[in-house]
C-alpha cells in the first residue's frame, strides 16, 4: 500500500525544505527582478492554490490541512507575507498600514519603469496576479488581497484599455472575501 508523501508546502515556506527544482523560499525571495519575471514554475510555490495549475504540474496544491496549518502557524503566515512584499516591490508597489489599520499599496517612485514588464494587454503576470490574490485569501490573509486589488483597481483606472474588464472581474472574484481569519 502506497502512504501519500508528506506535504511539501509547509516545509518549502520554513525554509525546511526545497521545491521540485531544488531551490528554497528565501533563495526565490533574492532573485532579481529579470529572474522573477524569466522563471514561470516558482509562482505556483510561493502563492500554492487548491487545485493544480496548468504551466508548472510538479507544483503542490494546498490540502485542508496546509490550509488550516497558515491559520494557526505564524511561521508560515509570515513566510507567505515575505513573498506577498517581494511580489508587491516586483509589481511597483510599496504596503503601508494606514492609520485605522488597514493595508494600501502605494506606486513607488519607478512604478512607471517597473510596470513596463507587466503592464501590457494579455501579460502573463495578469495570472500571476490572478493567483496572488487567490492564494492570499485562501490562505486567510484578506487584507493582503484586498490591498493587492485595491492597487490594481487604481492602475486599471489610469490604464483601462490594458488590463480590462474581464481581467479586473478576475482579481475581484479572486480576491472576494470569505469567512477566514485574516492574516496579521
Amino acid at each position: 500500500m502506497n502512504t501519500p508523501a508528506a506535504d511539501p508546502i509547509p516545509a518549502f515556506f520554513r525554509g525546511t525544505g526545497t521545491d521540485h527544482a531544488g531551490r528554497r523560499h528565501p533563495e526565490i525571495l533574492a532573485w532579481s527582478d529579470d529572474r522573477l519575471e524569466m522563471q514561470h514554475d516558482y509562482i505556483q510555490w510561493l502563492f500554492p492554490l487548491r487545485r493544480r495549475g496548468r504551466y508548472n504540474p510538479d507544483a503542490p496544491v494546498l490540502m485542508p490541512s496546509t490550509i488550516e496549518a497558515f491559520q494557526w502557524d505564524p511561521e508560515l503566515r509570515e513566510a507567505l507575507l515575505r513573498g506577498f512584499r517581494r511580489m508587491a516591490g516586483f509589481y511597483g508597489f510599496a504596503i503601508r498600514t494606514c492609520s485605522d489599520g488597514a493595508l494600501q499599496l502605494d506606486p513607488l517612485d519607478d512604478f512607471t519603469v517597473r510596470s513596463r514588464t507587466w503592464l501590457t494587454p494579455g501579460n502573463h503576470n495578469f495570472l500571476r496576479l490572478t493567483r496572488i490574490l487567490t492564494s492570499l485569501r485562501t490562505l486567510g490573509c484578506e487584507g493582503q488581497a484586498q490591498a493587492l486589488l485595491g492597487a490594481l483597481e487604481a492602475v486599471d483606472r489610469r490604464h483601462p484599455v490594458v488590463i480590462g474588464g474581464q481581467t479586473l472581474g478576475f482579481w475581484r472574484s479572486a480576491a472576494e472575501p470569505r469567512a477566514v481569519r485574516h492574516c496579521t
